[in-house]
């Protein structure tokens, strides 16, 4: 079991420390007692920079298998993090691979989409891939989860401190610099979240010609809190009566509460005055009286959702998750693909560190290159109103067509997905990338 540790002469927040060696070090650190440890030791295995669910992921796979592992987070353990909070059956398969039990967390049987008039409630199909089910998971209690995992599986969490990845003149990155110091390491992974300056530092940044989101979301009361289905706006409209290429939430938590959100893609004509706060006011006032809501409880916070990268791979390093653009287009969805991308990077890593990243970049683009790339040309398609209006009504039109919809909201399609929706997919992808130059260049001014 880990320890929380205060430093005592160095900024570096708190650490929580499970059963590895931490760093070659001369930085003490002030125990709950008063009394003062010297970290001294060897270089790490894999340091970690970010503790949402695709670095924890990779801090859990690694650790129980006798990796020396340390994780860097800027916030405070079970700090929070904006989210619509849902979990697919992807998801939830990926944390029972890890062992995370979901007892705290609000059991989801399926999906009720809603374009226009037409509402489909559809449950989340059984598979011998996937769960038949989904959850609810508030992100502050989620992420306080897997972190403490990775600490019981003995990876050390190094709190309020923001890394930077070290890179030798041959551009290979060794390892780590927190508020001066450095901590070697054989693989450095990022999981930062959407890209900034430890992305723009590895030239793994966003392709700029790409699509990307923007989210927002706050609580609100309600006696439908414990409803089993999630709920998608797919015909959502600002205050202008424009159609956006998105789509409004309503996730009930289990707990008194549901997650309310909307999200729009940057292909839509005026993107940049959309106006994230009033559009959530819009949906809100349209679902006001089916959910009973509450007030908010708290101030909606917006964020952004990365769809594409540079890089997701180099010397000594990969990018995870979010950092490595693993979203889906068609409904902003994450958290499975960085718990996926984590476990796997940890993986090859614990198979042979030295073909670790480009191993990583193959398999990943193996497993869902195509998906992804389909959902981006697919979001340049419904950036056009013409095509937007007519297409939700048929994503909806039929059961057979609905559960398709269902495969895609549900990330339940990659490269090896059967039956209809694998075919619709893979056809999709084909039409869509010829007709690719032509959406892209017709696009709406933003």
């Amino acid at each position: 079991m880990g320890r929380v540790i205060r430093i005592a002469t160095q900024t570096w927040g708190n650490v929580v420390r499970g059963g590895g060696d931490f760093g070659r070090s001369t930085v003490l650190f002030l125990l709950g007692s008063g009394s003062v440890w010297d970290v001294s030791s060897q270089r790490v295995d894999i340091a970690v920079i970010g503790a949402g669910p695709a670095g924890a992921a990779t801090a859990i796979q690694a650790a129980r298998s006798g990796a020396k592992v340390v994780v860097f987070e800027k916030g405070v353990h079970g700090r929070d993090k904006v989210c619509g909070d849902g979990l697919t059956p992807r998801a939830v398969g990926a944390l029972n691979e890890l062992k995370i039990p979901l007892d705290d967390a609000h059991h989801i049987r399926g999906l009720r989409m809603i374009a226009g008039k037409q509402v489909r409630e559809l449950d989340w199909p059984t598979t011998d891939r996937f769960p038949n089910h989904g959850a609810v998971w508030p992100r502050r209690r989620l992420d306080a989860a897997l972190m403490d995992a990775a600490v019981d599986a003995g990876a050390d969490i190094v709190f309020e401190t923001e890394a930077s990845p070290v890179i030798d003149e041959n551009g290979r990155v060794t390892g780590v610099e927190a508020n001066g110091n450095r901590i070697d390491a054989d693989l450095t992974v990022i999981a930062a979240g959407a890209q900034g300056a430890v992305a723009r530092k590895l030239g793994a940044d966003r392709v700029p010609d790409e699509p990307f989101g923007l989210a927002i979301r706050t609580y609100a009361a309600t006696p439908r809190h414990a409803d089993v289905h999630l709920e998608a706006c797919l015909s959502l409209k600002d205050e202008r009566g424009t159609a956006i290429p998105g789509y409004g939430w309503m996730f009930p938590a289990g707990d008194g509460t549901v997650n309310i959100g909307v999200g729009a893609l940057s292909t839509m004509k005026g993107f940049k005055k959309l106006n994230l706060n009033t559009l959530l006011e819009a949906y809100r006032h349209l679902v006001q009286d089916d959910w009973d809501l509450g007030p908010n409880l708290e101030r909606p916070r917006a964020w952004r959702l990365p769809m594409s990268t540079q890089r997701r791979h180099g010397a000594g390093w990969v990018a995870i998750g979010d950092a490595a653009g693993l979203v889906n287009p068609m409904n902003g969805e994450g958290i499975d693909y960085g718990l996926e991308s984590g476990m796997l990077a940890a993986d090859l890593f614990l198979e042979n560190p030295a073909t670790a990243p480009a191993r990583y970049d193959q398999l990943v683009g193996e497993r869902f290159d195509a998906f992804l790339r389909t959902g981006r040309r697919f979001s340049f398609l419904v950036g056009h109103p013409w095509i937007l209006k007519p297409g939700l009504r048929l994503s909806v039109s039929t059961d057979a067509i609905a559960n398709i919809t269902l495969a895609v909201m549900g990330n339940l399609v990659d490269n090896t997905t059967p039956g209809a929706a694998g075919r619709v997919l893979s056809l999709a992808d084909k039409a869509l990338g010829l007709a690719d130059p032509i959406l892209r260049k017709t696009r709406a001014a933003a």
